[in-house]
């Protein structure tokens, strides 16, 4: 795992098109999902019931889709981290899609790309990271999210 390191508004704006590589991986276990399910208040069976979802379309427990898409703040400060930042505020998502279920027991890896990236008023930058949550043993992700940050820095 290698973490891109930026230092400036002009240092993220040459990055669009840089592949960020790769985080280590991280195993969605039922105590996750169901930790999730508790802060949330969602608790489908699909979800928390391994009886139930032995009979149920993916014949295991599946993580949700908001956890998969909440693993992108755990793995884009392992993708990418910041010298003399100021500030850097979470602005949004965009094109937030699921192709495939995340499993019990999956290991999971956040995957990321510097896909835009513009000045912004105040002398800041907004970046767009692409996050694939890959799946062990899957071709499809489990969620790809076009993450939206707003970054400003002590420039020199």
């Amino acid at each position: 795992m290698t973490t891109a390191l930026f230092d400036s508004v002009a240092g993220v704006l040459a990055a669009v098109g840089t592949d960020l590589g790769h985080t280590d991986w991280v195993v969605i276990d039922q105590q996750r999902i169901n930790t999730f399910a508790e802060a949330t208040g969602d608790h489908q069976w699909i979800h928390v019931d391994p009886e139930r979802a032995k009979d149920g379309p993916f014949g295991v427990c599946v993580a949700h889709g908001y956890l998969t898409l909440a693993l992108a703040n755990l793995f884009l400060p392992q993708l990418v981290s910041y010298q003399r930042l100021k500030m850097g505020v979470n602005y949004g998502c965009d094109k937030v899609r699921f192709p495939a279920p995340v499993k019990v027991d999956s290991r999971v890896r956040g995957r990321g790309a510097v896909v835009a990236a513009e000045p912004v008023k105040g002398d800041g930058v907004q970046v767009t990271v692409r996050i694939s949550v890959e799946i062990d043993g899957s071709d499809k992700p489990g969620c790809v999210v076009d993450t939206i940050s707003r970054l400003y820095f002590d420039e020199v």
